[in-house]
């Protein structure tokens, strides 16, 4: 599994409250466990107090991206540094796959967590996919939809460093947004320019016209 795969369980687990629509989806031990997506084992291990010790985390988590997309990576580094540190984890090498006909392993790095509880699990391997994420790309690839009010936090891949939206629909809206808001300023000028032209002709004089 590669390293990279596990920031989205940063991005995931931030996402399931969008604050400016006053929306939680993180409400009960089975939105816990749905976080864990084919690690059941690890969903397993959840209960009640974890819903409280995840929304925890998850301020934590977002206050990351918030100092990413404010261009503050220092901050960025800081408080994701401490959730490592409260949060560790133990890098293995992994070889369940199978990479081609004479069975060979595919070999490639595994994070292995110890947790004493379910959250300390997902955090753990929460903040280390977000630390490799924000090391191999840059703290200015942690981004906050720009889409207002939805703020969803995304991981930027483009080539060009050019994402600013969590989704196409995000995208889609803000453009359709911004279209509408240009035909309006276009209207008012264009109102104005004949108000302004009208109230000329009305001012000259007869003899002038």
């Amino acid at each position: 599994m590669e390293l990279a795969y596990y920031s989205d369980y940063a991005v995931k687990l931030v996402n399931t409250e969008e604050p400016a629509r006053s929306k939680d989806s993180l409400t009960s031990v089975e939105a816990v466990r749905e976080l864990f997506g084919a690690n059941q084992q690890a969903a397993r291990r959840a209960t009640d107090t974890d819903v409280t010790r995840f929304r925890s985390v998850r301020a934590r988590l977002r206050a990351v991206f918030e100092a990413a997309d404010g261009g503050d990576e220092t901050l960025a580094v800081d408080l994701l540094n401490s959730l490592l540190l409260e949060f560790p984890v133990s890098p293995q090498i992994s070889g369940h796959d199978v990479r081609d006909v004479d069975g060979k392993p595919d070999w490639h790095m595994h994070l292995a967590d110890h947790p004493s509880n379910a959250t300390a699990g997902y955090a753990a391997i929460a903040a280390m996919g977000l630390a490799f994420h924000l090391t191999s790309y840059g703290a200015d690839r942690l981004g906050l939809c720009q889409s207002a009010p939805c703020r969803n936090a995304y991981l930027d891949t483009s080539t060009n460093r050019s994402r600013r939206y969590c989704s196409d629909r995000c995208a889609t809206r803000a453009n359709v947004a911004a279209y509408r808001a240009r035909k309006r300023l276009e209207t008012e000028r264009a109102a104005e320019t004949g108000r302004t032209a009208r109230t000329a002709q009305a001012s000259t004089p007869p003899s002038v016209r």
